[in-house]
């Protein structure tokens, strides 16, 4: 594996330190007036989420770590396991739920999905950034409330909450970034 120096570290970028795997979460660059620069560094474990926060000077090294990037096609979820599938070699796999975090609602049947693996273990999972979701609750369509930056809340088909803008009526599918959990725009 690749080493990098301390301030080469960026967000996204994957380390083997402590004899973990952590996620750089959040870098900031620090030049204090005496003494030499630093990058304060937020990492996230990818196997339990705790979260640390390490300073690395420009001399230290560190090992990079690539995560293998797998296009999968979710099939069904079996007791607390999702099933996917590569699309490649037709292999099933079952990866734990609680790898998609608090994004999970979102995951529908024959959804194309990116698994990150390190040495054949899943660290992680991302949806399509943009997901098609109905309307099955929210207040009717008032005329003539057009006021700009005002919103209502509404309940989607997978049980989550979003806002959107009050021209939007019940049973209308409308597109919701997964990333934000937002509305985006109607479908």
């Amino acid at each position: 594996m690749p080493k990098i120096n301390g301030n080469e570290i960026r967000p996204g970028n994957v380390l083997e330190h402590n004899g973990g795997l952590w996620a750089a979460v959040k870098v900031d660059h620090v030049k204090p007036g005496k003494g030499g620069a630093f990058a304060q560094v937020e990492l996230r474990n990818l196997r339990n989420g705790s979260k640390l926060n390490e300073r690395f000077r420009s001399a230290d090294k560190v090992e990079r770590v690539r995560l293998e990037q797998k296009d999968q096609q979710f099939l069904y979820e079996d007791s607390g396991m999702l099933v996917v599938m590569d699309t490649n070699t037709y292999e099933q796999v079952q990866l734990p739920a609680d790898l998609l975090g608090d994004r999970r609602p979102f995951l529908q049947d024959g959804m194309m999905i990116v698994v990150e693996y390190h040495e054949e273990e899943a660290l992680n999972a991302s949806l399509p950034q943009k997901v098609v979701c109905k309307i099955v609750e929210t207040e009717p369509v008032v005329k003539g409330q057009t006021a700009a930056n005002s919103f209502k809340p509404a309940l989607l088909d997978n049980g989550v909450r979003v806002s959107v803008p009050p021209f939007v009526g019940q049973d209308e599918d409308i597109v919701v970034n997964t990333e934000t959990m937002e509305y985006v725009e109607r479908a």
